[in-house]
């Protein structure tokens, strides 16, 4: 295991290279400056579309596609991921974690626009389609559009599904004292749809725990927010060291949290039928905002505010990376929940994650065979074989441990955006 830990870290730290980083913001920079920043300049738009009654007789609507990316997205990245940001890169990197999400905003607007502009309707009479369809056929290249294919399978059908897993066992280990590979076990048993039903409940608790948190601590957050800011830049006295690692994981995490530029939105855009491909474009940005900016600053919130991270030494320097790996990143989430409400509160996020966990795997599953479906042209065989593949990759989230396993799932996701 430490061999295969290894591995997948010196695999990982080559495909998240500063140049990803990099291209991931300049990327975005450009389409926004291209398109004039529809992200922004058409907010009220987003929100106008959002409640617009369009029906689908072929397709999903443009909101169920929004509450299905959002369902998707809104996982162990919002949660897990952001607490492991500020924990390897410090509070600096939620500055970055949201001018990612500003910025690939208009990466998600793009992708999702081109997924409309070129879906393809099945023989089953429904709408598909994503990276690969427009690749081949508005670049026109199937090679490229297939190699595209193969890796957006690899990452949600195989690299991916275990840092959820892998969280889940973790808080309920926590919470409850049970063992790992028997709420993994169960956990691959039950992939329920009730999820998705009860999802956007537990984002609203989980927005309103960080609420009363603020509430609590307001005497604290203009503090928070400067020291946020001086880190981002390297001037903070003691996290200046760390700039390199604040960029770097608070892209890396945003990327993980929202999906902008990774393709994974596109596939289920092109499910929707709507009247314009930038009608779809404009609701995906909006869903970028939702997970990044309200979730996931609800868990940067809940971890500073309550001082959860400020750990020191016995010189009173400010310990960025403690003991316990990556695996303290989601404890430290349910600890700081703890000492504000009382142990009850670790109890509840375990059953929230439950929820994060099941609709992102829902979601993982929908974008693999998405992939499958157009290397394969539907072949039922192929089919079953990736879904065989997807519960054993899920599984490993409970018996590999943490740092593997989000290693793994930032080759995945990593792979994709390149």
């Amino acid at each position: 295991m430490e061999k295969f830990s290894m591995f997948v870290n010196q695999m990982d730290a080559m495909v998240w290279s500063m140049v990803l980083v990099v291209l991931c913001l300049g990327v975005g920079l450009y389409l926004s400056l291209r398109l004039k920043f529809p992200q922004i300049r058409l907010v009220k738009e987003m929100v106008k579309l959002l409640t617009s009654k369009e029906e689908s007789e072929s397709g999903i609507t443009p909101f169920q596609a929004f509450a299905t990316t959002v369902g998707a997205r809104v996982g162990m990245g919002n949660i897990a991921g952001v607490a492991s940001a500020i924990f390897y890169g410090g509070p600096g990197s939620v500055f970055w974690m949201w001018m990612i999400a500003v910025i690939g905003a208009a990466s998600a607007f793009v992708e999702s626009a081109l997924a409309q502009a070129y879906k393809v309707k099945s023989p089953d009479g429904e709408f598909t389609g994503g990276p690969a369809y427009y690749i081949e056929k508005g670049l026109k290249c199937k090679p490229y559009a297939v190699v595209f294919a193969v890796v957006a399978f690899l990452g949600p059908g195989f690299l991916m599904p275990g840092v959820q897993i892998n969280s889940l066992v973790t808080v309920f280990e926590e919470a409850f004292s049970v063992n790992k590979i028997l709420v993994g076990a169960i956990c691959c048993i039950v992939l329920a749809h009730i999820a998705e039903m009860l999802a956007p409940a537990m984002c609203a608790i989980y927005i309103l725990a960080a609420l009363i948190i603020v509430g609590l601590n307001i005497t604290k957050l203009p503090g928070i927010l400067l020291m946020i800011v001086q880190s981002a830049f390297g001037v903070h006295a003691v996290l200046g060291g760390i700039l390199g690692s604040a960029v770097s994981w608070g892209v890396k995490r945003g990327i993980y949290s929202n999906e902008a530029g990774m393709g994974c939105g596109a596939i289920v855009s092109a499910a929707a039928e709507c009247s314009h491909p930038v009608k779809q474009g404009l609701i995906q940005s909006f869903s970028i905002y939702v997970d990044t900016l309200f979730i996931g600053t609800s868990t940067a919130l809940i971890v500073l505010l309550t001082g959860t991270f400020d750990v020191t030494d016995g010189a009173g320097n400010l310990l960025m990376s403690q003991t316990g790996g990556i695996e303290a990143g989601i404890k430290w989430t349910q600890y700081a929940l703890m000492s504000t409400f009382g142990t009850w509160s670790g109890k509840v996020l375990a059953i929230i994650i439950v929820l994060f966990v099941f609709t992102s795997m829902t979601g993982y599953c929908y974008q693999a065979e998405s992939n499958i479906r157009y290397l394969t042209g539907n072949s039922k065989k192929a089919i079953a074989i990736a879904r065989a593949v997807f519960l054993a990759a899920s599984f490993m989230g409970a018996i590999v441990n943490a740092d593997a396993v989000w290693a793994m799932g930032d080759i995945g996701y990593g792979l994709m955006a390149w």
